[in-house]
């Protein structure tokens, strides 16, 4: 799927608040697409500010990812579409 970001109307949370929020969009959509987190191959993360963020995000990350399948994955600091955005994720997740 494509990046995925928090709800764009609420762009006031912080990094924790907006890491929820995209892993449950990504959950919604993979549910949709009849796979789960479970079939995860491949994520890309970028943060606006990886020192700053990516504690936060990671302890998000561990809660919610399948403890026997987390796939590969990549967190790199980027500029994002919009200065409020603190995450985007991106999945590539196999049909079971």
């Amino acid at each position: 799927m494509s990046g995925q970001v928090c709800d764009l109307d609420k762009l006031d949370g912080d990094i924790t608040a907006q890491t929820e929020q995209t892993l449950k969009k990504i959950d919604d959509l993979l549910a949709e697409a009849g796979t789960n987190k479970e079939q995860i191959l491949t994520t890309q993360i970028w943060l606006r500010d990886i020192d700053t963020d990516f504690a936060a995000m990671n302890e998000v990350w561990n809660k919610w990812v399948h403890p026997t399948n987390k796939g590969v994955r990549a967190c790199v600091e980027a500029k994002l579409a919009r200065p409020q955005l603190l995450v985007e994720v991106k999945v590539v997740a196999a049909m079971p």
